[in-house]
């Protein structure tokens, strides 16, 4: 069983460069001497059979790639739509989305989404404490540099705006991105009415609408441009709702995404 080492006062570099000068051959006082850090804990370091964890999670982090282009778009229209991501000191970081309770089937795809975007991270799902809503949750060393919209304070308080990298993804799979935005922020509705007509006979109909719901504009931007990609008609409803309720969007959408269940 391997030796683990826990840096508390000293981070990465400094682990990194002690390292460098104990395989060069200097002392444990010698090396604390240069680089400031106590010689016993330059000797637990250097008789160690692992790195610190600090330096394991940034290998990790450093090491990750998107692993699945396609499922990466459908857990970043989630993380847009009703995610936040949370950094818990030293440095273990956590995204959690909420998702309405009813819905399981859309749990299911977002905790699988997890698990595929981050392999080896902590999956989990528990009941949200004030809403009837799961929290869907995964931690993972990556999760910063794969969700570089994070940053403090909630999301319509500060841009959001895709990297380079990311729109080079969505562009090519706008409809997961789409699916993963109305998923975690949107829904799918039917109007019904009745009229009256000629004959004298009451009539009843009903058509689909789809409804993306956000107070971030720059978000409901993100949703309106990829729609237009794949040729869906998208309007605005008032100061937070944008809604698809044109005959061959709606069919569009219904390929798409269809009822949540």
């Amino acid at each position: 069983m391997g030796t683990y080492v826990r840096i508390v006062a000293y981070g990465e570099d400094i682990y990194l460069a002690a390292m460098s000068l104990a395989g060069i051959g200097l002392s444990d006082r010698a090396i604390a001497a240069k680089t400031g850090v106590g010689s016993g804990t330059i000797r637990r370091w250097r008789l160690a059979t692992k790195p610190p964890s600090v330096v394991v999670r940034r290998q990790i982090a450093d090491a990750w790639a998107v692993p699945n282009d396609s499922i990466y778009c459908y857990l970043l229209g989630a993380y847009l739509g009703d995610g936040l991501v949370t950094l818990y000191p030293p440095n273990a970081w956590c995204l959690r989305i909420y998702n309405d309770r009813r819905y399981e089937s859309i749990s299911q795809e977002i905790l699988a989404a997890m698990r595929a975007t981050f392999p080896g991270g902590r999956v989990r799902s528990h009941p949200a404490s004030k809403v009837a809503a799961d929290v869907l949750s995964v931690r993972h060393p990556a999760i910063p540099r794969a969700f570089p919209q994070h940053g403090p304070g909630r999301k319509h308080d500060r841009a959001i705006e895709l990297t380079r990298w990311q729109l080079e993804l969505t562009h090519t799979h706008p409809s997961f991105l789409i699916r993963g935005l109305i998923h975690s922020d949107g829904c799918r509705a039917v109007n019904r009415f009745r009229t009256k007509l000629p004959s004298g006979r009451v009539a009843e109909y009903s058509y689909v609408r789809y409804f993306f719901s956000n107070v971030s504009e720059d978000i409901r931007h993100i949703f309106a441009e990829h729609c237009e990609l794949l040729g869906i008609r998208v309007t605005q409803s008032n100061h937070r709702n944008l809604s698809v309720s044109h005959r061959d969007s709606v069919a569009i959408l219904e390929e798409l995404v269809g009822p949540k269940s």
